[in-house]
């Protein structure tokens, strides 16, 4: 695919272009905290440049048949494995995430995602209904028109991925906009697609800020549906927008998830698992742990291996092999960061570990990293066990009873996921009934089955996707009934 363009451009009607303003924006390095490429700074006319290739591109593309979409979708995620190395240095890069990560579970993700729905959509089936002596009843799946899918910076291509595969195999055309923190990938995309002989509109990548571009694309009376991840403040705005308007949407939003370890656990596996869930891509996963729940009896054993553990962390260079943690994402979100961690302290809290930057130098020397820090000695109520803060950050606290764990676990706002650890299978099952939560791991964290509903309840979003779920959500059910 060639080296990586410092310019980058949007992709609309089949080519690349740049902002009808020619305006761009800074992308950093979070590494470095240095600019290192622009993106175009899109606005309204761009989207409706994207919206109207995307119109005239649907009557083919819906209308082109399923083995002819299955085979342009799983071109591009050939492409796309063909050219492993280049997305991920370029996904570590816009993100500061380990390379090691990027090439593990980003984009071999995204790969996954094009050939899973592509083949889903082959399998993809409705129901019919026979009335006695009367009629019989079918319903018809149909594509909705034009969608709008909006991504967010933590897991960039594989999320953006996991919204634009199913919407395409489904029949529709798409606006999509990356986050403006990481075009980079999406921009890749871009390229893949020409490659692969993706029809002119089908799919349009339009890069730049939420405010402009994003609510550009949630506004536009001819998107009919709106995919949206991100943090729930935006959740609700686009939900306002939304409304009115009668799209259909599904948001995917934060999380204060609890991980739930009772005494009786799979101590080492659960200390594997608890590492992992606790600081993967340096916290900044809506399905993180970031309120670990330990039964009293294990707590300070569970506390001591865990801050041991945590301290044997290494925080570095993201290209780097002995790197476990790269940079935050922003300059913004290592203050956010550093300030919750103020907080702690003012209500109360002890740190354990952590709690600061490391002293980086060289080229590394004004990245925005952080290490991995636990707290304990918190209140549940407190705003620290409260609010989603998305870095390498984790509260302990104590329980007694499967009781008071529930009432802990689900004393928050959000409920997207929880894990529970426990050799008793009776004891998770009634956990896992009563957790609010659209995921419960039990004995695992972030294990995936594309085929299960993917969500959260409360304030954690509306909707699904993954499996059957988003396929219905981008097509539109229509009964048809034939009396005899």
């Amino acid at each position: 695919m060639g080296a990586t363009d410092k310019y980058i451009k949007n992709y609309i009607g089949g080519a690349l272009v740049p902002a009808l303003s020619g305006n761009y924006l800074e992308n950093y390095n979070p590494a470095t905290g240095k600019v290192y490429s622009y993106l175009p700074d899109s606005e309204a006319e761009d989207v409706e440049k994207a919206v109207a290739a995307a119109e005239e591109a649907f009557a083919k593309w819906s209308g082109i048949g399923l083995q002819k979409r299955f085979r342009l979708l799983m071109r591009i995620a050939d492409i796309i494995e063909q050219n492993m190395e280049e997305f991920a240095k370029a996904e570590s890069t816009d993100t500061g995430k380990p390379l090691s990560m990027s090439s593990t579970v980003d984009i071999p993700r995204a790969v996954t995602n094009f050939r899973f729905f592509a083949t889903g959509i082959v399998h993809f089936s409705t129901q019919s209904h026979y009335t006695e002596k009367e009629a019989f009843n079918f319903t018809l799946r149909q594509p909705l028109g034009v969608v709008g899918c909006i991504s967010p910076w933590n897991l960039p291509l594989y999320l953006f991925t996991w919204k634009i595969a199913p919407a395409l195999a489904t029949g529709n055309c798409v606006v999509a906009k990356p986050s403006e923190w990481t075009p980079m990938t999406a921009f890749l995309l871009s390229k893949a697609c020409i490659e692969a002989g993706l029809p002119a509109g089908v799919l349009n990548i339009v890069h730049g800020t939420g405010p402009k571009a994003g609510e550009a694309i949630v506004t536009h009376p001819q998107v009919k549906a709106i995919s949206f991840t991100g943090g729930t403040k935006t959740g609700k705005r686009i939900a306002s927008l939304a409304a009115p308007e009668f799209k259909k949407i599904s948001l995917e939003l934060g999380g204060k998830n609890p991980n739930i370890i009772f005494a009786d656990c799979d101590f080492d596996q659960m200390m594997v698992d608890t590492l992992r869930s606790s600081f993967s891509n340096n916290g900044q996963i809506c399905l993180c742990g970031s309120r670990i729940l330990v039964e009293r009896p294990l707590y300070e054993k569970f506390r001591e291996e865990f801050i041991k553990r945590t301290r044997f962390l290494k925080v570095g260079d993201p290209f780097a092999k002995t790197s476990d943690l790269g940079a935050l994402i922003s300059k913004q979100q290592l203050e956010k960061v550093k300030s919750y961690i103020e907080l702690a302290e003012m209500e109360g809290g002890t740190v354990l570990c952590g709690g600061k930057a490391p002293e980086l130098d060289g080229k590394l020397a004004d990245g925005w990293f952080f290490k991995p820090t636990v707290v304990e000695g918190l209140d549940n109520n407190c705003r620290f066990n409260q609010e989603e803060i998305f870095g390498p950050v984790v509260s302990l606290q104590p329980f007694d009873t499967e009781e008071e764990a529930i009432q802990l676990a689900n004393g928050v706002r959000y409920g997207l996921s929880a894990t529970v650890w426990t050799r008793d299978i009776a004891k998770a099952s009634r956990m896992a009934e009563k957790l609010e939560a659209g995921i419960v791991w039990i004995n695992c964290w972030m294990h995936r089955d594309l085929r299960t509903p993917f969500g959260g309840v409360k304030q954690s979003g509306v909707g699904r996707e993954g499996g059957t779920e988003v396929l219905e959500f981008f097509t539109e059910a229509k009964n048809v009934c034939i009396k005899y």
